[in-house]
């Protein structure tokens, strides 16, 4: 049986685990096998700057962190599955890759 390997990745949680759950849920309908979501480590990009741009008065600091949260779903798949998977609204700000795999 042919599997698909699905890769998600984004800023906001929210729209991993909207997309996760209809995935789920066409898995459940069509009756295919699912192995997942499986939370990946989230990668953290940190970003530290001087708070006075011109270096005089007390050193301080402003500390930002942006984190992008990733998933991995596993589907064993059949063409009706996968026609449904390609078909769930992709909301904006989330990367999404599909692999095939034997």
């Amino acid at each position: 049986m042919q599997k698909a390997r699905i890769k998600l990745a984004s800023t906001e949680i929210d729209k991993i685990n909207e997309v996760c759950q209809r995935v789920g849920e066409i898995a459940e309908k069509t009756g295919v096998e699912i192995r997942g979501p499986i939370p990946l480590p989230t990668k953290k990009l940190k970003l530290t700057t001087r708070k006075c741009p011109c270096g005089d008065g007390a050193a301080t600091w402003e500390r930002y962190e942006m984190r992008i949260h990733k998933r991995l779903i596993d589907l064993g798949i059949d063409e009706r599955a996968l026609r449904l998977v390609m078909r769930v609204p992709i909301p904006e700000g989330l990367h999404i890759e599909i692999e095939m795999l034997e």
